[in-house]
């Protein structure tokens, strides 16, 4: 009974972390359950995926399918502060130009947004909204959901697969610095695989989807973690936000080809 509610304190300790929702007092901190909450991570985007789920689902039916989607979008945005979209933006700017990895990190920190973060920003959110316009509802819901669970977990992978690249005593987030455990990858990874069944168990025809949006985020995240370490010879917290981001993207992209070819 304590270990189930030792998870249920880390889960909100994710909470609290990565949106703006707020948590029972109870719930406490230390920054020990930070690093231990990232198990969790994707069972927060699966809450964040869910609120835009219904969003979208709601506003399609009062609106028109592109209203609902940018009525989602920016729901979603608004629940988690933009947190991860702001970690675009700086990965975008630091790594946009040719610079050395110091100058490079140095961009990171400056909270002013530059040409490389702002057309980054309008290029991602511009495909994510293209791509579930492209999609009917009825297969947007489920991907928005497998999306934000997926894209998750594959930003646990990076810290579990990278040293962190900044200034550890500055970090904003320290206890995350310090890398994943392999229970705490396999618990995440577990998030995703439930939600996987879930979709599955909905609608058998869906599988191919499932599958082929997440060999897209896989390798997505291989892509952003081999950048990662070239340039700046590890993950940040803002790279974090860029490797949600665009494997958020992917597994849309993966549930739209699949789509088209179905």
């Amino acid at each position: 009974m304590n270990r189930l509610l030792h998870e249920v304190r880390l889960f909100f300790v994710a909470l609290q972390f990565f949106t703006r929702v707020p948590v029972p007092r109870w719930v406490g901190f230390e920054p020990a359950w930070l690093h231990d909450s990232a198990r969790h991570f994707p069972l927060v985007g699966l809450c964040v995926g869910a609120v835009g789920a219904v969003v979208l689902a709601a506003a399609t039916v009062a609106t028109s399918p592109g209203v609902a989607v940018v009525l989602s979008m920016i729901t979603t945005v608004w629940l988690t502060g933009a947190f991860h979209e702001d970690g675009l933006a700086d990965t975008c700017d630091a790594l946009g130009g040719h610079v050395g990895r110091e100058r490079a990190l140095e961009i990171m920190k400056d909270s002013r947004i530059g040409s490389y973060g702002a057309v980054g920003l309008v290029l991602v959110l511009g495909l994510k909204a293209a791509v579930l316009v492209s999609l009917p509802v009825a297969l947007a819901l489920p991907a928005l959901l497998f999306g934000h669970t997926v894209s998750r977990a594959m930003a646990v992978l990076v810290i579990r697969a990278l040293p962190y690249a900044g200034d550890l005593a500055a970090a904003k987030a320290k206890p995350l610095a310090q890398g994943v455990s392999r229970g705490g990858v396999l618990v995440a990874l577990g998030w995703v695989l439930l939600v996987a069944v879930g979709i599955v168990a909905s609608r058998v025809a869906w599988w191919p989807a499932v599958v082929l949006s997440l060999l897209f985020a896989l390798a997505g995240t291989r892509a952003c973690a081999r950048c990662w370490s070239r340039r700046l010879g590890g993950f940040t917290g803002d790279t974090l936000g860029a490797t949600q981001q665009v494997t958020e993207v992917l597994v849309l992209l993966g549930w739209l080809v699949w789509m088209r070819f179905a």
